[in-house]
């Protein structure tokens, strides 16, 4: 693969509209797949998921459900749909009857979802058994890397496992060999096309975010704390509301998409609104700001592929809020290798052991550590301050960091999920 379609390859596979959180849209998605492949009446619906997307999936609100939570419901949903097209937006297609459907079949204990502790990576098996025959679909390392397809237990699409992590992702594999100096340029070097689909994320983000701000939640309470004269009115807490609220209103299920980033809505919001908001207030050029953008999700994408998709530690700060950072240095100083490293150490000092304890409301909290973090973080950093590798866990340049953070995620964290789960699956009995 060309390094100049390696940007189109993250697009296509990391930044796409998402309606809800894209752990259940993914695991309707997967049942979507599956189903379309049968016909009758359905008698049972098997979701296996790793431990990751069942913890994101446990207490989020699935949009267009009448408020009804779960991988469970979203899933059976999905299969009564049978428009997988629909992608990550497949709830646009609930119907009603449908969700009257899926809780009769769920009640009736003809679906069920369960997590397997051997799966470290994303993982989603969705198997269904209808009067007329069965289907099964498994999706792997990616929220729409479809990965096996069976019909009648015959396999009718399977992708060859080859010996790396990402299971076929060839645009993974070259990513994360990568500089950020390299991705920088390729953030530099966007066509048309791109610009056009970064702008589109840009207002469909800045759409939900509108919505949001009505809740009273988060952003709401923050945009109160600026009226009364608690929080200062500027920069920091423009970006706070506008990133908050938007997360608010997806974590409550409202009926609109958010552009994503390495797969996460939630991240897609940082990514996205953070350099967006920032560049504006300090007078960047429109085309640097999609460049600075772009960037952002090269580099949430580029930290993905060494933390894993659904890593224990929280991806907004992990991720997304070192790409907001990274682009923001960027808008202003372009290619500065030292600034960028200092930008990447000061965050992951400041966020590094952030956990993860699966989407829900308290997920635009995190938003807002993250985008506060963000901006700090290149502040400090344009000015040439910021923690070295004489501290902590950090390295001397912001890929040694990215490689000891994820060194801490994947072995130092291996037992957090499980323990995560022990207390969140205590706490439903």
């Amino acid at each position: 693969m060309c390094k100049l379609n390696l940007f189109k390859e993250v697009l296509k596979n990391e930044v796409f509209p998402a309606l809800g959180c894209t752990e259940p849209i993914a695991v309707a998605y997967a049942a979507s797949i599956a189903a379309k492949e049968t016909e009758g009446r359905i008698k049972a619906i098997n979701i296996i998921v790793d431990p990751g997307v069942y913890k994101n999936g446990l207490a989020i609100t699935v949009p267009n459900t009448g408020g009804e939570k779960g991988n469970l419901i979203a899933g059976v949903i999905g299969a009564l749909i049978k428009k997988p097209e629909l992608k990550m937006e497949i709830l646009k297609g609930t119907k009603d009857n449908m969700i009257r459907r899926a809780k009769a079949l769920i009640r009736a204990k003809k679906a069920k979802v369960i997590y397997d502790e051997s799966k470290t990576d994303l993982y989603i098996d969705v198997s269904i058994k209808t009067d007329k025959g069965s289907a099964r679909a498994v999706i792997e390392n990616g929220h729409t890397n479809l990965v096996r397809l069976e019909k009648n237990d015959r396999p009718i699409l399977e992708k060859k496992n080859n010996k790396t992590a990402f299971k076929g992702q060839v645009y993974k594999q070259i990513l994360k060999k990568m500089k950020m100096s390299e991705l920088i340029d390729l953030a530099k070097h966007i066509d048309d096309e791109d610009y056009n689909y970064i702008q589109h994320g840009i207002d469909m983000n800045l759409k939900i975010s509108k919505a949001g701000l009505k809740l009273q939640k988060v952003g709401y309470y923050l945009a109160d704390l600026v009226q009364k004269g608690y929080l200062l009115k500027g920069i920091f807490s423009s970006s706070k509301i506008l990133t908050a609220s938007a997360s608010d209103a997806r974590m409550a299920g409202l009926n609109l998409p958010a552009m994503s980033s390495g797969g996460s809505g939630n991240q897609g919001i940082v990514a996205i609104l953070v350099p967006y908001n920032v560049g504006k207030y300090f007078k960047i050029k429109e085309k640097k700001i999609l460049q600075s953008i772009a960037l952002s999700h090269l580099i949430n994408s580029y930290i993905k592929c060494f933390t894993g998709d659904l890593s224990p530690l929280c991806g907004c700060s992990i991720a997304a809020g070192v790409g907001a950072a990274v682009a923001i240095v960027y808008q202003q100083k372009g290619n500065d290798k030292a600034k960028i490293a200092l930008a990447v150490n000061n965050l992951v000092s400041d966020l590094g052991g952030m956990l993860c304890d699966g989407a829900k409301a308290g997920c635009a909290l995190k938003v807002v550590s993250s985008t506060d973090s963000a901006i700090r973080s290149a502040y400090m950093a344009l000015n040439n301050h910021g923690i070295t590798e004489t501290e902590g866990f950090v390295g001397k340049t912001a890929e040694e960091t990215i490689y000891h953070l994820s060194k801490i995620s994947k072995i130092g964290m291996a037992k957090v999920d499980a323990t995560m789960l022990e207390i969140m699956m205590g706490k439903k009995l």
